[in-house]
């Protein structure tokens, strides 16, 4: 993991040497993980911001909360990894002031994620920087995975399928949501925890599947992201799962969802489910190289259209170390896809207070088309006692 990394930040100097950036000052999660190798678990919401400087000549230097740095240095593969405390002369902004001395005048940032905190202090530092977005080189960067990140990918898609045969097997009438939820979270830890050692940089891993669970039943299905609660299943509801929030693994994410049917489905349900899972395979029929982001959103709108649903704001969305990279599958966005792009592939319908129809998978686009990361049935499927 840490060679991969450290290749990808020597690629990234190269392309801010072309980008005339003098440095690059990050703070995004994701983005930290995919250059250095790591990742906190207090974060900017916490006021706690933690920073990868990389220059565009030069050795990088990871800026860190002091509580979190012995951890952040057995991680990365960063020699130089500064520390900062609360209160005092060893404040964020103080460390980054001796490091820089004077920002430099072409300073690059991730301006849609950079906390307000840290935008704040830049401005009033200095006048003179121009701070320039650097998440377009960024993101265009992470758009194709390696074989090395597909790999993992694959590795995250079995536990994402643990995690819903586990869901599957826990639905009856009178199970409460939140019981689906803990078998969900117990499967997935279980799963994960397989492909791990507690050995060099793995040891760092957690195997724990957490977040809410996205689930919905009955008539609710039509809320899209409500969560588990203590409601109890009962016959002839439809039940909603979605992973898109907790099947992750070594950071990389993955889009996963299904639907299930309590003891008997109406003729109404499974028009609207089916619709869903037709929209779906009308989309991925279409997935290539050369293909368009936009035509394969298209391509599932064709369906909503003709079974009289309204089109689909998005189709799917690229996937990685973030739960939403680039390209879209949506209308306008007119990236030729390109073999070795990851994308969550969804067909959703919602019809608002009766019904919702639903299901998601990730895929990689391959030379030839595609090949799925999540393998579980694609049907409406109902779970009898």
């Amino acid at each position: 993991m840490l060679e991969h990394a450290k290749e990808r930040l020597c690629e990234l100097q190269e392309h801010l040497r072309e980008a005339k950036v003098d440095v690059a000052l990050l703070t995004d999660e994701s983005t930290i993980a995919y250059y250095a190798g790591f990742w906190g678990y207090l974060s900017v919401e916490f006021g706690r911001p933690t920073f990868l400087i990389v220059p565009a000549d030069g050795d990088p230097t990871v800026v860190t909360p002091l509580m979190e740095s012995e951890m952040v240095s057995a991680m990365t593969w960063i020699p130089d990894v500064r520390t900062w405390e609360d209160s005092g002369q060893n404040r964020w902004e103080h460390v980054l002031t001796g490091i820089f001395g004077t920002l430099p005048p072409r300073l690059g940032v991730e301006k849609t994620v950079l906390p307000g905190l840290v935008r704040n202090w830049l401005e009033c530092a200095s006048d003179k920087v121009q701070l320039l977005d650097v998440s377009p080189l960024i993101a265009k960067m992470r758009t194709v995975k390696s074989p090395f990140e597909i790999e993992i990918m694959k590795q995250a898609g079995r536990v994402a399928a643990a995690m819903m045969s586990a869901a599957q097997e826990s639905l009856a009438e009178g199970v409460p949501e939140y019981e689906s939820a803990l078998a969900v979270i117990n499967a997935g830890t279980r799963a994960a925890a397989e492909f791990l050692t507690a050995k060099g940089w793995e040891q760092f891993v957690s195997p724990m599947i957490h977040n809410l669970q996205i689930m919905q039943s009955g008539m609710d299905t039509s809320m899209v992201h409500r969560r588990a609660s203590v409601k109890k299943l009962q016959a002839g509801d439809p039940v909603y799962f979605c992973f898109c929030n907790m099947a992750q693994f070594k950071q990389y994410k993955l889009g996963f969802d299904r639907m299930f049917n309590i003891a008997h489905v109406s003729d109404q349900a499974t028009d609207v489910q089916q619709a869903a899972i037709d929209a779906q395979q009308a989309a991925l029929g279409v997935v290539r190289p050369g293909v368009t982001a936009e035509a394969v959103a298209e391509a599932a709108n064709e369906v909503y259209r003709d079974r009289g649903y309204s089109p689909s704001y998005r189709t799917g969305r690229s996937i990685g170390m973030a739960y939403l990279e680039t390209p879209e599958l949506k209308s306008g966005d007119t990236t030729e896809l390109k073999a070795g792009m990851t994308f969550a592939v969804d067909g959703g319908i919602s019809v608002d207070g009766q019904y919702g129809g639903r299901i998601g998978d990730s895929i990689v686009v391959t030379a030839e088309g595609f090949e799925y990361l999540t393998e579980y049935p694609r049907e409406v499927v109902v779970i009898r006692s």
